[in-house]
């Protein structure tokens, strides 16, 4: 829910650049059995921009697999427009609220998914060569 405000483009892009290294050490079998896992689980950024800018209660989250990230904003968004109708004021303060909470997100979607699809290679890379994992968990 918060990866927008921690993560850093520089150690992305090192995560990235690290596990195509990793990559190229496995034989051509083991590459091409790893991307036929791996292409399918990728993430689209633009997907993922999307879904946060249209439908700001969380899907998003759902996209990326969390779960429970997704439920939370979920259920602010449900109370919100609950409240619209019970106390506007805090009805209105508390969409604006996960509004803003979720904004840095939507900016942020291109390094937020390629620090998934980083962490789905390293996470399917382990299957078939744990040695290149076990560097890449020292840096």
């Amino acid at each position: 829910m918060f990866e927008a405000w921690h993560l850093r483009s520089e150690k992305v892009t090192e995560q990235d650049e690290a596990l195509r290294l990793a990559l190229r050490n496995l034989s051509d079998e083991q590459r091409s059995l790893f991307y036929k896992q791996y292409t399918p689980q990728l993430k689209d950024p633009d997907t993922y921009a999307t879904l946060n800018w249209f439908f700001v209660s969380g899907l998003h989250n759902f996209y990326l697999k969390e779960w429970l990230a997704g439920i939370v904003d979920l259920m602010l968004m449900l109370i919100g427009c609950i409240l619209l109708f019970i106390i506007p004021l805090l009805g209105v303060a508390l969409l604006i609220l996960v509004s803003l909470l979720e904004l840095p997100a939507l900016f942020r979607s291109q390094i937020i998914v390629a620090d998934y699809n980083n962490k789905l290679g390293w996470r399917l890379l382990k299957h078939y060569n744990p040695v290149n994992t076990q560097i890449k968990a020292r840096d």
